[in-house]
């Protein structure tokens, strides 16, 4: 008996080693498996806890964070957090979360300044997330902290007290007590798992019909939703005609420029988040109608509405689409590729 028992131990102890062998010699061939660097850990690990750990070093001041806001962020939520069409509310709503439809903002709901900081670090702007230095950061919180009147205009936000400022519904947040929210192990009258029914509620979108003028919430639609994705279909027609142009093709329309075809990367990575929906107002890529009027003024005043920003009566165009990384160039030959798409 032990002899044979031996010799299972043995098999299954070689076994290991093969599949562990198996196992490296396919991580080595592949590519995958190698040990990751300080570096590379730290630019995933920037999360900022209530208690400020995690906040980098750095300041911010009401003052300069004024003009960022304006710059980065007043497009979309307001120059005063008031929020632009159906784009969040920043600022205001105290007093509104017993109504039936309560206003949540920062200075509102929030219950910790740390999630400000760390939301606009990670996602903002909208168009061009990763983009704000850390220093940008702490001014833009310290400014939009200030529109909910929870700090002076003279204040200076750092990495050390930013963890110490009282957030209005600070309060309103506690741990839920409900026993069926703690996860611990069922150990008796459990329920049987073949008889559970697990049921997904997520389709792989985001809901954007609250983005379209006239939805009736900042919620998903089912018209609004239906409107965005004819409009994704007349877009990506507009798009496979742009293609059949630049390539020779016919129908009415000459083959693109070389300032437009060298425009179509920059409008795919920075002008199609907006342009090829009409967020913030903006004309639609392959939509004549709306660029027709814009055309009229010449390619002059749209590049420099485009590098400069713009704000008209039916849309808001911030300097380069937020991304003050491109040049002027890039942007001009972007405008270029829109315009002769959407004739």
């Amino acid at each position: 008996m032990f002899r044979s028992l031996k010799k299972s131990l043995l098999a299954t102890t070689l076994g290991a080693a093969l599949a562990l062998t198996g196992t490296a010699a396919q991580a080595e061939k592949f590519g995958i498996g190698t040990t990751a660097t300080a570096e590379e850990i730290a630019g995933w690990d920037i999360d900022i806890r209530p208690d400020g750990k995690g906040l980098p070093k750095g300041q911010g001041t009401v003052a300069e964070g004024e003009g960022l806001y304006e710059q980065f962020c007043a497009t979309c939520h307001g120059l005063f957090g008031e929020g632009e069409g159906r784009w969040p509310v920043l600022a205001g709503g105290q007093d509104t979360l017993t109504e039936e439809r309560p206003t949540k903002t920062v200075g509102s709901y929030w219950p910790y300044a740390s999630t400000l900081y760390d939301y606009i670090r990670r996602a903002m702007p909208f168009t061009a997330p990763r983009s704000l230095t850390d220093e940008q950061v702490y001014h833009i919180t310290a400014y939009v902290l200030y529109l909910n009147e929870i700090v002076e205009d003279d204040f200076v936000l750092t990495q050390d007290n930013l963890a110490k400022i009282e957030m209005p519904n600070q309060e309103g947040f506690f741990v839920d007590p409900r026993p069926d929210v703690k996860n611990s192990r069922c150990m008796k009258n459990c329920a049987d798992p073949d008889k559970l029914n697990i049921a997904g509620t997520l389709r792989g979108i985001t809901p954007v019909g609250h983005f379209v003028e006239g939805a009736d919430a900042p919620a998903a639609s089912h018209e609004a939703q239906m409107e965005q994705e004819a409009m994704k279909e007349k877009t990506r027609k507009a798009s496979l005609r742009g293609e059949e142009v630049a390539a020779g093709g016919h129908g009415g329309a000459s083959a693109l420029s070389e300032a437009a075809l060298a425009g179509k990367s920059t409008y795919e990575g920075a002008c199609k988040v907006c342009h090829g929906s009409g967020l913030t107002g903006s004309p639609k890529f392959g939509d004549t109608d709306a660029w027709e009027p814009r055309i009229k003024q010449g390619m002059a005043v749209m590049v420099k509405h485009a590098i400069k920003g713009f704000s008209g009566e039916t849309g808001v165009m911030p300097p380069k689409g937020g991304r003050i990384d491109l040049s002027d160039k890039q942007v001009e030959d972007a405008v270029a590729y829109m315009v002769e798409s959407s004739q």
